[in-house]
């Protein structure tokens, strides 16, 4: 079978072929990232308990670093989302026990989320020394876990097969650390879409979990400035305005 292009990213094109899916990084993506999100996929994979698409091999595709993973044939839950508006309750419970489910795990071999996270806030000069210092503090005095981490968890992430299991895709932000951490970024990832879906995916994690919603609100701004380091044009906006909040009602 010829390979097809599935979607495509400004560093990356994935293709499907057969039931394979390939990840083609753009010429001057760095090698070095390649092998750490095959690394990082590969032991979220044997961990266990999550569906998670398999890596079969680093690789060359056409001149290009490449990863190849099983292909999960299904419709990612975002696409449900929006073709079933009537059933999104249903779906947010669902994937806020996928999230949960995630969280349950331990993979220690991961590097820790505050680590990252204090590297992230170091090198944003957007945000001046005594702001650094202030938000520095903040997440130093936030508390340790070592839960796993995905990063990037939102529907779009998810493929949902049609007997009905759910795979989560696309590692290479994982880390091990606090669940509220990894649910603020997931609300803020909402909210660059859909503030309703980001106030009931937060509304169902606190009341699923019994944490308290100021407890997860007071990660936003520690998250939101360290995803500023990432420089995502379409990001900024929302992350800038949270990265300044310090104060919740």
């Amino acid at each position: 079978m010829e390979a097809k292009v599935i979607a495509a990213t400004a560093t990356k094109t994935v293709y499907r072929d057969g039931d394979k899916a390939i990840k083609v990084f753009h010429a001057d993506f760095p090698k070095a990232e390649v092998l750490n999100e095959a690394l990082i996929t590969a032991r979220v994979e044997e961990t266990g308990g999550i569906k998670v698409p398999k890596v079969l091999e680093v690789g060359v595709f056409e001149g290009k670093w490449s990863i190849t993973f099983e292909f999960i044939e299904g419709k990612t839950l975002e696409q449900l989302m929006e073709e079933h508006p009537d059933q999104l309750p249903d779906y947010m419970e669902k994937m806020v026990d996928l999230h949960l489910s995630v969280m349950a795990k331990q993979c220690p071999l991961l590097n820790k989320l505050k680590d990252k996270m204090a590297r992230q806030i170091s090198e944003i000069e957007e945000l001046g020394d005594v702001s650094r210092y202030d938000m520095q503090t903040r997440l130093d005095s936030m508390p340790k876990h070592t839960k796993l981490c995905h990063g990037d968890f939102n529907p779009s992430n998810i493929i949902v097969k049609d007997d009905g299991t759910f795979y989560v895709l696309d590692w290479v932000h994982a880390t091990q650390g606090n669940a509220s951490a990894d649910v603020a970024r997931t609300y803020l990832l909402f909210c660059l879409k859909d503030q309703k879906k980001a106030d009931m995916y937060m509304d169902m994690f606190c009341k699923k979990t019994g944490t308290a919603k100021k407890y997860v609100q007071s990660w936003l701004p520690i998250v939101a400035a360290a995803q500023l380091s990432k420089k995502r044009p379409e990001e900024a906006e929302l992350l800038n305005q949270w990265a300044n909040v310090f104060e919740y009602q």
